[in-house]
């Protein structure tokens, strides 16, 4: 950390403060961020999307898995052969893991966070496609799942580097 001298009233202060504490003239001068001091980053519509797509996820995985169980218990008391409830619950976890990395990223200035959750929501719905013939909510759930990727995708693209 270093001082640098007030253009105004000529006083050392730290280059890391937002003003001089003798004037209150404000800090214009670019500085190099050490580690260990906390950036603040801006939260806007994007961060806000992706946290409410990462819990409304989170309270999916419940529902989805509750399904995918009944879905699978049934099948296997028909012994029909369908797999419905597996691929299911395959879909459960894949849109959890992409709503709690969602959460975790969302005001982070990487486009990565979002590009993983929607490789995650992405690959939740490949598992649905050919599905429903003994659980209907399945392709549902898939095209929802699809639907968030797309947004994560967006959100990653529009996230600007701070």
């Amino acid at each position: 950390m270093a001082l640098i001298k007030c253009p105004e009233c000529g006083k050392e202060f730290s280059e890391l403060s937002d003003k001089c504490p003798n004037c209150g003239r404000s800090n214009q001068v670019p500085t190099q961020n050490p580690i260990g001091v906390k950036i603040e980053v801006k939260k806007g519509v994007w961060s806000t999307g992706r946290l409410v797509i990462g819990i409304l996820s989170i309270l999916l995985f419940f529902v989805i898995s509750f399904q995918s169980c009944a879905a699978g218990i049934s099948n296997s008391l028909e012994d029909n052969g369908s797999n419905s409830g597996s691929l299911g619950f395959g879909l459960a976890v894949f849109v959890l893991i992409a709503g709690i990395i969602g959460i975790c990223v969302r005001n982070s200035g990487s486009r990565g966070g979002a590009i993983a959750s929607t490789i995650f929501y992405w690959l939740g719905a490949i598992l649905t496609i050919g599905t429903g013939d003994t659980y209907p909510d399945l392709p549902i759930w898939g095209v929802i799942s699809f639907v968030f990727g797309l947004v994560f995708l967006i959100a990653g693209i529009k996230t600007k580097k701070s």
